[in-house]
């Protein structure tokens, strides 16, 4: 039987020790790095959640100690999230400042605002594999695998070239989980070690994402008291380091509590508990949007989940079992009872889904029994892999999934023939998976290489033919105040290009001339001819001239008119 019950899985008593697979996951780690920062300057910065960091931590590079503890956003407080990320954004502005003599009001490129999330994301796959480790100690592939499937998933490295949080807190939260593993009674100092390890990963959640952190604490010490290792004493020390690395990010929200008052706590209210009984933004919910989101992006290993969730149930009562379902069940109460719902929450569900699957992929290869299963493996594998393979016939042009049909379809092959010998067919499984992993990895690189991987960018109107229209901050002198006509004015992206909030074309501003920038693509604007701008029930006639001009018929111009006066929300007449 596959995975049994009577696997000899000795408590822990060592730590990361030199039996720790700790080359293969140091290879793992630089193939994540490699992977993640493949692409990472590949097109502009997307709304909304990328340009609301950006300028986050554009502000906070450019704010003073102590100001630099509270975050803002256009000059107003910010109060959405903690500034944990934005906060390493900004050290990495400052340092490209100082190296290329960039002055303060040039803009970082794309690729520096999505480093240190790239770089903050890739510590996963090494974090599961090292938490795999001390879950089932001495069973140096399950480890290893673990990482393999965390670093194939394509949510995760998607998420990983994105400036945003969620990437940077699933690291966050398996170091959590690692530090209380590695807790143990043996020694006062390991025992504080790993709560310290422990609690410097809590401050870390509380400053990246605060609402989710008590819940992640709670359930890893929760799963930690059944492993019933600990007395009393151990746990005095255990809470000791605990307590002393969550003193940053609870000292944070004290002082951010103490100078912004109520307004601190919107992001545990409205930005947290608020999402989970109504849907905020027109974003609604329920549980079906993340497991849409898991029945597509959980390939090649969706298949393995099933068998893997059984198993841990059969084994509830290892330290592997218990926790694979203790934080199954977390990640899940998480996510899919939330009204509001966004593809990335369920980026939740994929660490405890490595957890889960990791040991079963040795199994495979060593053909511990349930060879009906693993033929079901083969042929959905085989399926998948056609299916993929006719797709590069269809789009020769974007060969994008070859190299990971190439690895479904010897994955799959490798699984069906049984060999000559036990250990020739036991060979043959491990190059087949070793291939599919591979495989998996290049397309992705491909894809990371296109304009693909981004793909919210092509849901809505490009804004790259308006960034050669946007004044340049520090070039162009005495910009006069600038609108956009349409749904283009309210994108955050145009405004981190733009460095200001560009307003509607229903906007008037009291100005020192009477001028006004309007960036459109609509015809009514000719050169010469009076155009009707209406604003607070009257009309005003806008005598414009070309300003510059641009591609896909957006142009600049340059409008002037005696009867500019006050702000209004108008519109066309």
């Amino acid at each position: 039987m596959l995975l049994p019950e009577s696997i000899s899985l000795q408590r822990r008593t060592t730590s990361l020790g030199v039996d720790c697979p700790w080359r293969g996951l140091l290879l793992i780690w630089l193939a994540a790095v490699a992977l993640d920062l493949v692409g990472l300057g590949q097109g502009p910065l997307r709304d909304w959640d990328e340009s609301l960091v950006a300028r986050v931590a554009l502000e906070l590079s450019r704010t003073p100690w102590p100001d630099w503890l509270l975050p803002t956003q256009w000059g107003e407080p910010y109060l959405n999230k903690p500034p944990g990320l934005h906060a390493l954004i900004a050290g990495l502005i400052g340092i490209w400042r100082r190296v290329s003599g960039a002055g303060s009001t040039a803009l970082p490129p794309e690729w520096l605002i999505r480093l240190a999330p790239a770089m903050g994301s890739s510590l996963l796959s090494p974090l599961l594999g090292l938490v795999q480790w001390q879950l089932r100690p001495g069973q140096r592939r399950d480890a290893l695998w673990t990482a393999a499937i965390s670093l194939s998933l394509l949510p995760l490295a998607r998420h990983a070239h994105l400036a945003m949080l969620d990437g940077v807190q699933l690291s966050a939260m398996a170091t959590l989980w690692l530090g209380l593993l590695l807790a143990r009674p043996c020694s006062p100092q390991r025992l504080v070690a790993g709560g310290l390890l422990a609690g410097l990963a809590g401050s870390a959640l509380l400053l990246l994402k605060a609402p989710v952190a008590p819940i992640v604490l709670l359930t890893g010490l929760a799963l930690r008291w059944l492993d019933r290792d600990l007395d009393e004493r151990n746990w005095h020390w255990l809470i000791t380091g605990l307590a002393v690395g969550l003193m940053p990010g609870l000292a944070w929200h004290g002082w951010h509590l103490a100078w912004r008052g109520d307004g601190a706590l919107v992001m545990w209210g409205q930005q947290g508990l608020a999402r989970i009984a109504s849907s905020v933004e027109n974003h609604s919910g329920g549980p079906l949007p993340p497991l849409i989101q898991v029945l597509t992006g959980g390939w090649p290993w969706l298949p393995l989940w099933p068998l893997a969730i059984v198993r841990c149930w059969q084994q509830r009562r290892s330290d592997w079992g218990r926790w694979c379902i203790g934080l199954t069940t977390m990640a899940s109460l998480m996510v899919l009872p939330l009204q509001t719902q966004l593809p990335w929450y369920s980026l939740l569900l994929w660490p405890p889904f490595a957890l889960c699957c990791g040991p079963i992929i040795p199994a495979l290869i060593d053909g511990d029994g349930a060879g009906h299963w693993r033929r079901g493996l083969a042929s959905i594998w085989l399926v998948v892999g056609m299916v993929a393979l006719l797709s590069t016939l269809v789009f020769p042009a974007k060969p994008l999934a070859l190299p990971a049909a190439t690895g479904l379809l010897t994955a799959a092959f490798s699984l069906l023939w049984t060999g000559s010998s036990r250990s020739t067919g036991r060979r043959w499984r491990q190059r087949g998976l070793i291939t599919l992993v591979s495989g998996w990895l290049i397309a992705m690189v491909l894809l990371f290489q296109s304009s693909l991987w981004n793909w919210e960018l092509n849901e809505q109107a490009s804004i790259l033919p308006v960034l050669p229209l946007l004044p340049q901050a520090g070039i162009e002198k005495a910009v006069p105040p600038l609108a956009i006509t349409g749904p283009m004015a309210k994108r955050p992206s145009l405004w981190w290009y733009a460095q200001r909030r560009p307003r509607s074309d229903g906007w008037i501003s009291r100005a020192a001339r009477p001028a006004l920038l309007i960036i459109t693509d609509q015809p009514e604007f000719q050169p010469g001819i009076p155009f009707r701008f209406r604003t607070d029930g009257r009309s005003v006639l806008l005598q414009c001239r070309l300003d510059r001009p641009g591609a896909n018929d957006w142009n600049r111009w340059l409008c002037r008119s005696s009867d500019l006066r006050r702000s209004g929300d108008g519109q066309h007449g």
